[in-house]
């Protein structure tokens, strides 16, 4: 019996699904029963019969989907896969920040601990921060938005509003530079370049499209173009060539790689399931709370 076999054989026995993060390398992608961003992920498994949530990612990641399927077994992987922006803040620094600013209402982007979505009013992905924006936070007169400086500027741009922001950032999208796209679309003229909002805006300023990794996957379907440079996590790219066989697409920078992400694999998957290993456990008093700041993104999200 190989590992794969192995693997579904106690997915089957522990009554197991398994989440795999854009990012992550393909033969975990190809395993999964689910492929997606993180927040789309949670809410698929919450959706599930499933009894026990294996989430291919990063710590965040797994903590959101503990929040949202509190009766659920939720293993990580590798424990030390951790997110570099969402460990920039922590709840202390997040009070501190709000008792400076005590009339703001405060944003916080998906890619934060739970101890910091307890601190705040309402959560926000790369997709629907515009809308919470608008919709959610439109008769706030202040809004502190963290982690994402990057992120927060996007949304500034579509919406008008300034923020109370937070020197935050996902170092591998501030890899990707504006001469890396320039000499990549000097290499394939005939290419559209699609952007995540985590990167500096003039990288964005370069882009057809600035969208989520979801929104990627939409525009690339349904865009006439038959090459695109990528500037996000290359690990995307895997699911990108998988869903449309019939156009290339080529990495922004080849340095656009998370190496968290690419912490797990196949052999990590079989052990957790196998151990029952690296349980997320998220305190009670600080689930509730996050959930309520998730549960009011969603709201608005129906």
């Amino acid at each position: 019996m190989n590992i794969i076999e192995k693997i579904l054989q106690l997915k089957k026995e522990r009554n197991a699904v398994i989440l795999a993060h854009n990012y992550q390398i393909p033969e975990v992608q190809d395993i999964a029963d689910f492929v997606g961003d993180s927040l789309g992920l949670s809410i698929q498994a919450a959706k599930t019969d499933a009894e026990v949530i294996v989430f291919c990612g990063v710590h965040f990641m797994a903590e959101t989907a503990k929040i949202l399927s509190p009766r659920k077994t939720v293993l990580i992987p590798e424990k030390a896969a951790g997110c570099p922006m969402a460990d920039m803040i922590n709840a202390d620094q997040l009070r501190t920040l709000k008792a400076e600013h005590p009339g703001a209402k405060v944003l916080c982007y998906v890619n934060t601990s739970a101890a910091v979505k307890a601190e705040c009013d309402l959560c926000c992905t790369s997709a629907n921060a515009v809308r919470m924006v608008r919709e959610g936070l439109k008769d706030a007169e202040e809004i502190i938005f963290v982690p994402d400086h990057y992120l927060a500027d996007y949304v500034s741009t579509q919406t008008g509003r300034s923020f109370i922001v937070w020197p935050g950032f996902c170092p591998t999208h501030a890899r990707i530079l504006p001469e890396n796209v320039l000499q990549e679309k000097e290499l394939h003229p005939e290419a559209v370049v699609i952007a995540h909002p985590e990167c500096p805006p003039e990288l964005r300023k370069l882009a057809d499209c600035v969208t989520s990794t979801e929104g990627m996957c939409r525009y690339v379907k349904e865009t006439k173009a038959k090459e695109i440079i990528v500037a996000t996590e290359r690990g995307i790219l895997h699911r990108l060539r998988k869903e449309n066989p019939d156009k290339v697409f080529y990495p922004a920078s080849k340095f656009a790689l998370c190496m968290n992400m690419k912490l797990i694999q196949l052999e990590k998957i079989l052990w957790a399931l196998e151990d029952m290993a690296h349980e997320i456990i998220v305190p009670e008093e600080i689930a509730d709370r996050a959930r309520a700041s998730i549960q009011r993104m969603l709201d608005f999200s129906e």
